[in-house]
């Protein structure tokens, strides 16, 4: 890093002579002649400095666009649902490094993302009750290297029943970096469902990028689901799938089909970008009532 010192005590020399210069008392025009020495370097720039220039140019680059043409957001992103016999649609999420990929349920009545978690997950009245609980499809936290629990310290221990409130946590000050309690389990209900578990942070790999330190839910037992998938929740919560990913607006296309699995897929495209979209009609959402704050209300 010699040669890189070098250059910028040599530019803040040079500055400080022009702003000495600029700044003289009697305001009279002033040349300053700074002879320049050609130096030929026999030796090859290190590693070190070839880092160093490359990231002076990469910043430069980077400074121009955005200085031109602004920040712009990410385009849409259009992934493939596929209709399933329980009447529901999924597409493929995959999460932890290395990844998992699990299927999961679009449900706008969820909130929540949530999986069936560890070799003991159990699902109480269910419809896939009497399958070998070994070979369902279950994401695994001691397989990835990204896992990380989730403590009371951490703004995210919230109550999915009650977004606004913290999970019960033992007493404990949670702006104290000494904190290490764990954030209680949660328990989740809704429609004639339930599922409970206890919530991690892990990478979401989407197509383009990666989310890191997901808030994801992982499931140890759960009660009357039609399906060992798991839950895409698309509500009214920072527990969201949308809302994670700093999605501003989602739309998905439903195919027809009789309840079967077909491989017919259809369209789910998440927009990161403010305003309307040309080409498309908007209908207003109702205002929520207070006690049901993650739905999405349409007037008919």
């Amino acid at each position: 890093m010699a040669s890189s010192t070098c250059l910028l005590h040599s530019v803040f020399t040079l500055f400080s002579l022009l702003f000495l210069a600029s700044s003289s008392k009697d305001n009279m025009p002033v040349t300053i002649t700074v002879p320049l020495t050609s130096t030929t370097y026999t030796n090859k720039l290190s590693t070190e400095d070839m880092t160093f220039v490359k990231h002076l140019a990469s910043a430069s680059l980077s400074r121009v666009h955005r200085l031109k043409y602004g920040k712009a957001a990410s385009p849409p992103v259009e992934i493939s649902l596929f209709p399933r016999s329980y009447g529901g649609h999924s597409f493929p999420l995959s999460f932890g490094t290395p990844s998992q990929k699990h299927s999961f349920l679009v449900d706008t009545g969820n909130h929540v993302v949530w999986v069936p978690c560890t070799t003991h997950y159990t699902c109480t009245n269910c419809s896939f009750s009497n399958a070998n609980s070994k070979k369902l499809p279950i994401f695994n936290p001691k397989i990835p290297t990204t896992s990380k629990s989730l403590y009371c310290r951490n703004p995210k221990c919230l109550d999915p029943s009650s977004p606004d409130a913290h999970l019960k946590c033992p007493p404990c000050n949670r702006n104290s970096k000494h904190c290490s309690l764990a954030c209680p389990p949660f328990s989740l209900h809704y429609g004639t469902g339930e599922s409970s578990g206890n919530f991690l942070l892990e990478n979401l790999h989407f197509p383009g990028k990666t989310f890191h330190n997901f808030l994801l839910a992982c499931a140890t037992s759960s009660a009357r689901q039609p399906t060992s998938d798991g839950y895409a929740g698309f509500g009214r919560s920072i527990f969201s799938l949308p809302v994670q990913m700093g999605v501003k607006k989602f739309a998905y296309c439903l195919n027809s089909h009789d309840y079967d699995d077909t491989q017919n897929s259809s369209r789910l495209i998440f927009d990161y970008r403010d305003g309307d979209t040309k080409g498309l009609s908007y209908t207003p959402f109702l205002k929520n009532p207070p006690n049901w704050p993650v739905y999405y209300y349409l007037g008919v």
